[in-house]
């Protein structure tokens, strides 16, 4: 894959492909098993989403700064989160915080209908030409408040927070289906978070997991 964005050809070489390769090994012996997330992030070229200056560390499995305060996640946590979505072909997937796109375009090549929503307009207007670039026209990107979720569009089966919460947002609680999972890092106190898997049953009634501590930047109100 070749593409040009913002003047700059970028390509997804034999040595990227390879690198890749490399880093879902490593994943896979961090304990990232669900080897359609794998797969999926084999396929995307993670270097596209990071400004050149980076190319050298996009497979290295540590966040990077993508601008406006924001990272794009480490891989580790990019394939610990999907996988705790467990999501499968055709499920509506809404992810709060597009960032980069990075996650945008692993859940699409999952086969999700992936909406996305970003508070940043600078990111938002980034990612969207981006993901558009590389051929992933199928993903819908929105500007707005990611507490807020997207309420015309729901219910969703999966939803995906990639920023730190103080609390769960009771609207993106009411916008999961019944059966659907949110996974949310919160933590109302610290700047490391707890991954937080929900189950919303078809009863109403919530089963949340913990999946240990992350760092994630804060979850915030559009302000914009």
């Amino acid at each position: 894959m070749k593409i040009t964005i913002d003047g700059l050809v970028k390509e997804d070489t034999y040595r990227t492909k390879g690198l890749r390769r490399q880093l879902m090994a490593l994943l896979r012996s961090k304990g990232i098993q669900d080897e359609n997330v794998l797969k999926a992030m084999e396929k995307v070229p993670r270097h596209f989403f990071m400004d050149s200056a980076f190319v050298e560390f996009a497979y290295s499995d540590q966040p990077f700064p993508i601008g406006e305060g924001q990272t794009i996640s480490q891989p580790y946590t990019v394939g610990f989160q999907t996988q705790l979505l467990e999501v499968k072909p055709l499920m509506k997937v809404l992810e709060i915080g597009t960032g980069s796109g990075y996650q945008a375009a692993i859940l699409h090549v999952m086969g999700a209908k992936v909406f996305t929503i970003e508070r940043i307009h600078k990111l938002y207007l980034k990612a969207k030409n981006l993901l558009s670039t590389m051929g992933y026209h199928s993903i819908r990107c929105f500007y707005g408040d990611g507490n807020k979720g997207l309420p015309t569009f729901a219910p969703f089966d999966r939803i995906l927070v990639t920023a730190g919460a103080p609390v769960v947002p009771e609207t993106l609680i009411a916008q999961l289906a019944p059966g659907g999972i949110l996974v949310i890092p919160v933590n109302s106190s610290s700047q490391v978070q707890i991954m937080k898997r929900i189950i919303k049953h078809p009863d109403g009634k919530m089963d949340i997991e913990d999946h240990g501590y992350f760092r994630f930047v804060p979850l915030l109100e559009n302000k914009e």
